[in-house]
């Protein structure tokens, strides 16, 4: 079974919203909702309260037209009569409306979120997992960011950091907008021993790689402008391109990485402005791209003149991996290489960097320089302090990283051996096939069990994959044994046979 095989072949465009009459549908409203089932009470005062949340912060609109009870009942896997509850209670407390033919509509609320004025992406699929992050724990295990705590190599060097280079550090203005000089000439050095050859004024630190490529949707996109992205992919980076008002045609992947010959069609097709890929490796099917995919990636992307950003921050592990896409360009292209130390040493280290030919990073600093004048000093100071460390400390990461995969799978094999999936080359989680059944709907009987998971149609840009399911394995053992156990008793649940 191929971990990245597409939907339908071909490049798939992005769904903008329908700007018609249309009710909202159904599988956007229940992302939106997020786990609103937690807490007590019955499920249709729950839900009735979740859309009046909704509501309020702006996410459903004033005169939005809400889905049909029994499609909203299928999409969040309940009765039809919840539904039925709950729209009772909006329109008890004046926030619905009903109308013979025209459904059930919001009413405008005093004090309610202009649209755009909250943070949401027009057409995101990314704000509920954004979401979680701002709310912060729940009373479920989410699974929608594959995260864990710092390595111990970080308190080792703060405390270094703290004793010898403090002092210096002060004596400093404190304002580097293209970056700290030592961790710029600390990353030229780890990518020139990648096989990249790099200089100091190659290299941008970003506040994460996140700020890296919303940097870049500033120099390279307007609106309607064309990114073609891997289909799947990450939702949070999509957005990114989306908030830009760009949109994206999706490319199916394999296990070497995403398809040339679809990449040169889309091209010829689409005369994208930017090209968005995830070699090393790719999250989140964890394929890693071939070096001779790398090569014709790059050789089609100068020969129709695209910029390419590749994203390389989802690998952890300490295995020997071909150079970035870079490497392979021909001369002219222009090809910027992000990653970050977020994955490898701790998420709490908001410290990335993106290389580049040198013209490129001038122009992307003067955008870095706008938003924030330069990431924080000491971040940098600690992180050109683990740069060196970073091979000894992703072979470690990398053992613990396989233990807690073989213990997941093996639960998988035992309780859900249905499940398909392919042991991935690296990052974070498994890219699992469930046999027959909608993501989406598992997810929302996952939901009553305690286990908030993603599903694959949110990691598409056309909403494609939606037999796919996304399942970290960095937690400690004991949780993944009860993650198992719980999603073994809601894959019961959806599918009526013996847990």
């Amino acid at each position: 079974m191929n971990a990245g095989e597409p939907g339908p072949i071909g490049p798939q465009v992005d769904r903008f919203p329908d700007p018609s009459g249309r009710p909202r549908e159904p599988a956007e409203l229940a992302e939106i909702l997020g786990d609103w089932m937690s807490g007590p009470g019955p499920l249709y005062r729950k839900l009735a309260a979740a859309l009046q949340r909704a509501v309020h912060d702006g996410s459903l609109e004033p005169g939005e037209r809400l889905p049909s009870e029994r499609a909203l009942a299928k999409a969040l896997v309940v009765s039809r009569a919840t539904v039925v509850t709950a729209y009772d209670e909006l329109r008890g407390l004046g926030i619905a409306d009903s109308r013979r033919g025209s459904g059930t509509r919001v009413v405008r609320q005093p004090g309610s979120s202009r649209p755009g004025a909250d943070g949401r992406v027009p057409g995101g699929r990314a704000a509920s997992i954004i979401q979680r992050l701002i709310d912060g724990p729940a009373g479920v295990i989410s699974l929608r960011h594959a995260m864990e705590g710092a390595v111990p190599e970080l308190g080792t060097e703060l405390a270094a950091l703290l004793a010898e280079d403090l002092p210096a550090l002060m004596r400093d203005t404190g304002y580097h907008p293209s970056g700290l000089p030592a961790l710029r000439q600390a990353v030229a050095a780890r990518l020139t021993a990648a096989g990249l050859p790099t200089a100091s004024e190659n290299v941008l630190v970003t506040t994460g790689v996140t700020q890296a490529l919303a940097l870049a949707a500033q120099m390279y996109l307007r609106r309607r402008s064309v990114v073609v992205v891997e289909a799947p992919g990450w939702p949070g980076c999509f957005d990114v391109f989306r908030a830009a008002g760009a949109r994206l045609v999706g490319v199916p992947i394999d296990d070497d990485g995403i398809r040339v010959d679809e990449l040169a069609r889309t091209f010829a097709e689409h005369r994208p402005d930017l090209l968005y890929v995830m070699p090393t490796v790719h999250n989140p099917t964890g394929a890693l791209m071939s070096e001779g995919r790398r090569r014709r990636v790059a050789e089609i992307a100068a020969e129709h003149r695209v910029p390419v950003l590749e994203d390389n921050a989802y690998d952890i592990g300490g295995a020997s991996r071909p150079p970035p896409i870079a490497a392979y360009a021909p001369r002219g292209a222009e090809v910027l290489s992000a990653d970050s130390l977020a994955k490898s040493v701790w998420g709490g280290l908001r410290t990335g960097w993106v290389r580049a030919p040198a013209g490129t990073i001038e122009r992307l600093a003067r955008h870095k320089a706008l938003a924030d004048l330069g990431s924080p000093v000491l971040d940098q100071a600690l992180a050109a302090r683990l740069l060196p460390r970073l091979p000894e400390i992703a072979a470690a990461r990398g053992v613990v990283l396989r233990d807690r995969l073989d213990h997941l799978t093996a639960l998988l094999a035992e309780h859900l051996p249905e499940w398909r999936f392919q042991p991935p080359a690296g990052g974070s989680a498994l890219w699992i096939e469930l046999p027959g059944r909608d993501a989406r709907a598992f997810a929302q009987v996952a939901l009553r069990y305690g286990v908030e998971v993603v599903p694959g149609a949110t990691m598409d840009p056309t909403g494609a994959h939606d037999g796919y399911l996304r399942l970290p394995f960095t937690f400690p053992a004991d949780v993944l044994t009860e993650v198992a156990a719980r999603l073994t008793a809601a894959w019961a649940d959806l599918t009526g046979r013996p847990a």
